[in-house]
């Protein structure tokens, strides 16, 4: 039977966890809301340019460009840095199963 410093402990580090994968939700949907929207407004500006016949001059062909690569940034930054096969991230851990 658990002792009840051990039943605090373990009631503790549920908080934690708990608090941590909240953290993580909320910083996950933030990221997927800057990729979303980046990877729209680059697409929009691009359709537009191209369904306009838009005549490109150096300077916007350059501005172009860089929205190109930010939102291949953006992209790659959001899909190497979060865990969607565990949204919150935090979860119980062998040692913690074990206690």
């Amino acid at each position: 039977m658990p002792t009840p410093a051990k039943q605090a402990e373990r009631a503790e580090r549920s908080a934690v966890t708990a608090g941590q994968r909240r953290i993580n939700f909320i910083w996950e949907t933030t990221q997927a809301m800057i990729a979303v929207s980046v990877i729209g407004t680059t697409l929009l500006v691009d359709a537009l340019v191209a369904l306009r016949g838009i005549q490109l001059t150096e300077v916007t062909t350059s501005a172009q460009t860089q929205l190109n690569v930010m939102a291949a940034l953006v992209t790659g930054f959001y899909f190497g840095r979060t865990n969607h096969t565990r949204t919150g991230g935090v979860g119980a851990h062998r040692t913690d199963t074990e206690r």
